[in-house]
């Protein structure tokens, strides 16, 4: 959707903003640009809507060198956000979203109707915020605003530049997730600015990490955090890299352990020998359609009655896909040795355990299937009791 071919911006005082730059972003994928201020990521970025003309290079828009696009009707065509926002102060929220359709003459009803669907879906209702002006609303609601603003035109393109780094931290997180849920509904090709690695891992399908106006490596994020391309990289990406990692490795079927399991009607006294059976102190409780219910400790196995009496209900559970950050995240929230995983259907079938010993081999599976590109259902970890058995 989006192509650079040795691209290059080189400013009258010789000053190289950016340094025979070629890549391409796929159709509905968005790539983030990171790295130090002075970069060149944003003059990237503003090369696409021509606010910036590259001195060298070309670039295209869905297969069209853009230099053939006059510029004013280029930049309708692609959405844009900044850190700012940049509402119109004098103009209702509806009017400020509304602003591309009508400069594109959609009549007056069209476009405050778009508007309207557009707020609704940033998570801010029309009928209560379509009437207020920028200064009654928080810095998170502005940035809503100006998210939905760049929507409201049907872009095929948004072009976002540092759009959260504005509010605090808590708000920065849940824009993020809005953001991602969004992405999801709209489908749009997105390059997004950001000085963040932590946002830039978030977001990106892919990330380009830009050293002084070129980019030192682009690859998924993943594969930034467990193989950096360059010393640079492995510095820019920080010494954590590891722990970032845990927020893009999913928790796969692979990952699980199979602890005993027993369902609600099960006599005690057949719960009680099937966890001495197999030495175990704790058992998966499970519904009639193996759907996850609770668990069961053998401090409670000798009573009478059956598992469901003396069940306790499962806290601390995620589904399958879900990021090892979010697993670790629910065992210290929970206080728990293990969570238990189901699928991703809302019946809530139940696939196995994750332990801490699991999950950080799912996470070295992960960075050595990178290394050596292959999947991670073909690392064969080394381990302790596999070393001490050889």
């Amino acid at each position: 959707m989006i192509r650079f071919e040795h691209v290059t911006k080189r400013y009258p005082d010789g000053t190289t903003a950016v340094d025979d730059l070629s890549f391409e972003v796929a159709r509905g994928e968005l790539v983030t640009l990171v790295g130090p201020s002075g970069c060149g990521k944003t003059t990237t970025m503003k090369m696409v809507n021509r606010l910036i003309e590259p001195t060298g290079g070309r670039i295209f828009l869905d297969g069209e060198d853009i230099a053939a696009i006059d510029p004013v009707q280029l930049r309708r065509r692609i959405g844009y956000v900044i850190q700012q926002v940049g509402l119109f102060p004098h103009k209702t929220v509806l009017e400020n979203t509304a602003t591309v359709p009508h400069l594109l003459g959609w009549k007056r009803g069209k476009g405050r109707e778009r508007a309207a669907e557009l707020l609704d879906l940033v998570g801010l209702d029309p009928s209560v915020y379509g009437d207020r002006y920028p200064e009654q609303l928080s810095g998170g609601q502005r940035q809503r605003v100006g998210v939905a603003r760049a929507l409201a035109a049907d872009p095929p393109v948004l072009l976002m530049d540092e759009p959260f780094g504005a509010v605090d931290p808590v708000v920065r997180d849940h824009l993020q997730s809005e953001f991602l849920r969004l992405q999801e509904a709209v489908d749009k090709t997105v390059l997004f600015v950001t000085h963040d690695i932590e946002e830039a891992v978030r977001l990106g399908d892919r990330i380009a990490v830009y050293g002084q106006g070129r980019i030192e490596q682009f690859d998924a994020p993943a594969a930034v955090l467990g193989a950096p391309a360059t010393p640079y990289v492995a510095d820019f990406v920080g010494a954590d890299r590891g722990l970032k990692r845990l927020s893009v490795t999913p928790i796969e079927e692979g990952d699980l352990e199979q602890p005993p399991v027993l369902h609600l009607d099960d006599p005690l006294g057949r719960a009680s020998a099937r966890l001495a059976e197999e030495g175990a102190r704790w058992a998966v409780v499970l519904d009639s359609d193996d759907n996850l219910h609770g668990w069961i400790s053998t401090d409670r196995t000798g009573a009478s009655g059956t598992v469901r009496e003396h069940a306790r209900r499962m806290e601390a559970w995620l589904p399958v896909g879900a990021s090892l950050k979010q697993a670790f995240a629910t065992m210290l929230q929970h206080d728990a040795g293990w969570i238990a995983v189901i699928d991703k259907e809302e019946t809530g079938r139940f696939l196995g355990v994750l332990t801490p010993a699991r999950l950080h081999e799912a996470l070295r599976r992960s960075i050595d299937a990178d290394v050596r590109a292959v999947p991670r259902t073909e690392v064969e970890l080394e381990t302790v009791s596999k070393v001490a058995s050889a």
